[in-house]
């Protein structure tokens, strides 16, 4: 079994940052993925960024490339989502994912586990 836990979220203005964590423990050995997803308010969640656990390599959505960066700390069992010039339309609860055995990052389906989320608000 894996928990996480997401904290970082909270109300900033439009082109502030923002970083997000999320605390993974348990059977963490087994994780070969990471994942940040997002849900706004009437919208299906999707995905922001992921990062492979055996070489590190990452993946970003086109819409907040340039903008976050995704990270990771093994001696803390932590991901970090930095989040820089944000834009009203990233309001959304911020989740995090731990996979097993992820193939496509794209598919939801393929995480086993997830926390229960982070509020990010950026007003205008």
């Amino acid at each position: 079994q894996v928990q996480v836990v997401e904290s970082g979220g909270g109300l900033v203005q439009a082109g502030g940052s923002l970083r997000l964590s999320c605390a993974a423990s348990g059977s963490i050995g087994s994780i070969n993925n990471m994942a940040w997803y997002r849900q706004a308010p009437g919208n299906e969640r999707e995905l922001v960024s992921a990062i492979e656990n055996t070489d590190g390599s990452t993946y970003y959505r086109e819409f907040v490339e340039g903008r976050f960066t995704i990270s990771r700390d093994y001696a803390k069992n932590t991901v970090y989502l930095q989040m820089n010039s944000l834009k009203p339309e990233d309001t959304a609860v911020y989740h995090c994912a731990a996979g097993l055995t992820v193939i496509s990052v794209f598919l939801q389906s393929e995480y086993d586990y997830w926390g229960q989320g982070t509020q990010v608000t950026v007003s205008s």
